[in-house]
């Protein structure tokens, strides 16, 4: 991974106008895809498999009436005055007479209408005209909402003076999140910690601007994917908040590694490819971090959820592909003016005898570590106090309740709750099908006096049956509001007398309306919380594990996320629940918080969370692999390590998690109201994990541990997976770039290469020196062992000690390369021989050929071929040839190929510690 970034970032940096125009040339694409294509979000959550989803479908084929959207519009008398007066009962009619000739509406009631009933208040204040429409919210023409705003308004002018016309209900309680100047804020202060951090105004834009193009990317693919998929109008606006502080934050580590390797002396444009191999890797395995947690949604089964995470996944996709091309394509425009001016005047510098002034970082890692136990106890006790307020947490899906208090639909819900009860903006429905009863109305009628008498029933507004008879619904008004969780116990009651009501009446019902499935919403994220948060947890301990080769690491990477994700839940908790500084935000309602906020908040800062631990502790291991002990301790050495790698990646973390907040901050204020606790969750997260987590937490437990924390057992270090994070194939590239003397004249060059398998050594001390066009066949006692020094040439296996050369490439950083220069022929196993040695001689510049000996078992003819295939290729010097043989083959064949004039060292006799009773077999 670290040498292909390394390349690209060399290549990048060469091309840059390459990079930039074809990086605007998507996004031309994309912006083009989206203004034809895209057919806006739609905010119709449904939830397939539960009851509620199951009856609503059922109501949709049998009783459109009741299943599609609806809309009120509620008339208050004025003072002293009652709905039932006729100045007041003639206008309504008139206007449910307009309503009913609307494109769309399948009906409108009358509240006075004989057959209608609970539709005026019980004191005459208040009377509500109900419509119903076909299909969902984004079913209904625009048309028509515009004639139903003038036809209120009309009524409104009818009405006598003092009366008031409100229009509202499920048809306008959808908020369309949008871009308000507070993010241009969070921008500004993205800019102000980059230009800090730099100190050069050329660098601190490319972080931005790299960003932002990747950010417009995203968000034309998703807007352009509403025409073949359901996109809500909260998922837009993650991916925006998340593309933009991951797109600045990974831009940032790469540009801040370049500049410190540039003020080092480094050439710019070895600076960009380094920068790019060795940053890019951690800003790639953290994208995959983030990837990995938001695709995880998926848990909770829930289509919207799952397509919220998978777009917010392509906007972190976009943003890590654009930082690791067009940030070193940036660099590349730049050249060397990346060095910034300086921290301090020439005059002050110039005091000689001046002792250097220690950073704040290195200042602060030095107290953290010298009083690590207590250090470690705060930190602990006041994220579990800020946690506290998260057992107070109520989920639920958005209402109009919790529209701005100016909102037309929030004065509507408003209206109706004060003149009849909150239950009226949060009907439940119950349905059945009764095709085999003889006296449907008289049925429906009994179950809805039955279902009147159960706890939490404020009335039952409608229980009656189609116009065909064959499905019968019950319409219930709760005594308490939607999002009340007294009303998701009334749903649960009315659940349990399923079979009640089946036993009596005959009839399976099933609770649904807008309000079930909603509680059915918040009640699965509810239960899918526990196994995504194993899933993150384990998730985070196995990565972390493989990055860096320890148990403890991991262990206390995790801990300190979900005191974070606690902390975080408790501030969301407090404001939005408690009430706590709510008005400073704008909360338009205090209550229950959007029902997918927790399982979001937990995905996204997962993976946030892995990004500063992944740039703070490995700079940690570096310190600690590469330090020598000079008469220290190994414990001095690690507690010396944690400093030195702290002071190292303090600035930019700091930096990082300073944008990322404030990034996230900004869309707090005036932010959308299903938007603004994720927003608030996360920014407080971010705080909590990047402040006293990662830089005050770690350092401390870090120092706790030692050199115990890179403690791992040895059988499951084998076991693991190698993931290069900071980009060591690429200083090992570096460190042997003049390797060997006369590198250009070797095809193969070798020393001290060697390879363990899990129990013994498979061979070792092997020295080459093989020129182009040259041959050099190897030999063992065991064939296995030549076999698996063959394969580590060619490309498909690593070894695990010494250095290896082919093609020009080091290996096993470039085993990708050498693999596109070679051929792997096993003529021992292979069904055409002869096919796979001319495919590979007319392929490659260097074949491997694992068996050779073999030819002396091919008929004549055969024979022959194959050798003329050899001569050919290898007789010009184009192709170079290494192979394998028994030792007590070596002769007979030295003179076959001699005879053949085909050019061949003398065996290479390598060194094996296996023994022919080995059942070990070593592959590919």
């Amino acid at each position: 991974m670290s040498t292909l970034l390394y390349s690209l970032g060399r290549w990048s940096f060469r091309h840059p106008w390459r990079v930039l125009l074809t990086w605007v040339l998507l996004l031309v694409i994309a912006g083009g895809a989206a203004a034809v294509f895209g057919k806006g979000t739609d905010n119709a959550f449904s939830i397939p498999g539960t009851e509620s989803q199951a009856g609503l479908e059922q109501l949709s084929r049998t009783f459109p009436q009741a299943a599609g959207t609806s809309a009120q519009i509620i008339v208050v008398a004025a003072p002293g005055q009652t709905v039932d007066e006729s100045a007041y009962t003639s206008e309504i009619a008139n206007t449910v007479t307009e309503i009913g000739a609307l494109d769309g509406v399948l009906g409108a009631t009358d509240p006075f209408g004989k057959t209608v009933n609970g539709l005026v208040s019980d004191d005459k204040s208040a009377a509500i005209i109900s419509m119903q429409f076909n299909g969902q919210v984004t079913d209904v023409p625009a048309s028509t909402k515009t004639d139903l705003q003038s036809i209120t308004t009309s009524l409104q002018h009818a009405l006598p003076q003092g009366a008031t016309a409100q229009l509202g209900g499920d048809l306008f309680a959808v908020s369309v999140p949008g871009i308000s100047i507070t993010e241009a804020v969070g921008l500004v202060i993205a800019l102000l910690v980059l230009l800090v951090t730099f100190r050069s105004f050329l660098m601190a834009g490319m972080p931005l601007g790299s960003a932002l193009i990747g950010v417009a990317i995203s968000m034309s693919l998703i807007l352009g994917a509403t025409a073949f998929a359901s996109v809500s109008s909260t998922t837009p606006l993650l991916a925006l908040m998340l593309g933009l502080a991951v797109g600045i934050d990974y831009a940032l580590f790469i540009a801040a590694r370049h500049q410190d390797q540039v003020r080092a002396g480094v050439p710019p444009e070895e600076s960009a490819a380094r920068a790019t191999g060795t940053a890019g890797s951690a800003v790639v395995f953290a994208g995959i971090t983030v990837l990995i947690a938001l695709i995880g949604l998926g848990f909770a089964n829930i289509p919207f959820l799952t397509t919220m995470g998978i777009a917010a996944a392509l906007a972190v996709a976009i943003a890590v592909i654009v930082a690791i091309t067009l940030t070193p394509a940036f660099l590349g425009f730049a050249k060397g003016r990346v060095v910034g001016w300086s921290r301090r005047p020439k005059a002050a510098a110039k005091k000689s005898d001046a002792a250097p002034r220690r950073s704040f970082s290195t200042r602060w890692a030095g107290v953290v570590t010298k009083h690590p136990l207590v250090t470690t106890i705060a930190v602990i006790v006041t994220l579990g106090v800020l946690a506290i307020p998260a057992a107070s947490l109520q989920l639920a899906l958005p209402n109009a309740g919790v529209l701005p208090k100016d909102n037309e639909a929030r004065k509507t819900y408003d209206l109706i709750s004060e003149h009849f009860g909150p239950g009226f903006n949060g009907p439940l429905i119950m349905t059945g099908t009764i095709v085999t009863s003889t006296d449907p109305l008289n049925l429906m009628k009994k179950i809805g006096d039955d279902v009147a008498t159960l706890p939490g029933v404020k009335t039952v507004a409608l229980a009656t049956p189609n116009e065909t008879a064959d499905t019968g619904i019950v319409q219930i008004i709760p005594t308490t509001a939607p999002d009340s969780p007294e009303t998701a116990a009334l749903v649960r009651e009315l659940r349990a007398q399923h079979d009640h009501i089946l036993d009596t009446y005959g009839v399976d019902m099933k609770v649904t309306g807008f309000t079930a499935v909603g509680i059915d919403i918040s009640d699965r994220l509810g239960g899918a919380l526990l196994p995504f948060g194993i899933f993150v947890v384990g998730l985070s301990l196995v990565l972390l594990m493989v990055v860096f080769r320890s148990i403890w690491v991991p262990i206390k990477a995790a801990l300190g996320y979900l005191l974070s994700v606690g902390a975080a839940f408790g501030v969301v908790s407090a404001v939005f629940v408690w009430g706590w500084g709510a008005d400073l935000i704008h909360v338009a309602k205090v209550g229950p918080i959007i029902s997918f906020m927790p399982i979001v908040l937990m995905g996204v800062l997962f993976g946030l969370a892995m990004d500063y631990q992944v740039f703070l502790v490995s700079r940690m291991r570096e310190d600690f692999v590469h330090a020598k002990a000079d008469g220290r301790t190994r414990r001095e050495v690690a507690i010396d390590a944690v400093r030195s790698g702290y002071t190292g990646s303090a600035r930019v973390v700091t930096a990082a998690a300073t944008i990322m907040f404030a990034v996230f901050a900004a869309f707090i204020p005036e932010g959308d109201s299903s938007l603004k606790p994720i927003a608030l969750g996360l920014a407080s997260g971010i705080l909590f994990d990047a402040f006293l987590v990662r830089m005050t937490l770690v350092p401390a437990v870090m120092a706790l541990l030692g050199a115990h924390a890179w403690w791992m057992p040895r059988w499951l270090g084998k076991r693991l997976p190698h993931f290069d994070i900071e980009g060591e194939a690429v200083e090992r590239e570096i460190a042997l770039a003049d390797w060997p003397d006369d590198a250009d004249r070797y095809a193969v060059a070798a020393d001290a290469l060697e390879l363990d398998d899990e129990r013994r050594r498979v061979y070792t001390g092997v020295d080459v020196r093989l020129a182009t066009g040259d041959g050099l066949l190897v030999t063992a006692e065991d064939p296995r062992a030549t076999r698996a020094l063959l394969l580590t040439i060619a490309g498909r296996l690593e070894s695990t000690g010494g250095r290896l050369r082919v093609a020009g490439h080091l290996l096993p950083g470039r085993n990708a390369w050498a693999r596109r220069h070679s051929a792997f022929v096993s003529l021992g196993t292979s069904e055409a021989p002869l096919t796979d040695l001319r495919r590979g001689l007319r392929r490659a510049s260097i074949v491997v050929i694992d068996g050779i000996d073999r030819l002396e078992r091919l008929t004549p003819a055969d024979r022959d071929q194959a050798l003329a295939l050899l001569r050919e290729g290898a007789g010009d010097g184009r192709v170079t040839l290494v192979a394998s043989a028994p030792p007590t083959s070596v002769d007979d064949l030295g003179a076959l190929l001699r005879g053949a004039r085909i050019s061949i060292a003398p065996a290479l006799r390598i060194r094996t510690t296996l023994s022919a009773s080995d059942v070990a077999e070593v592959t590919a």
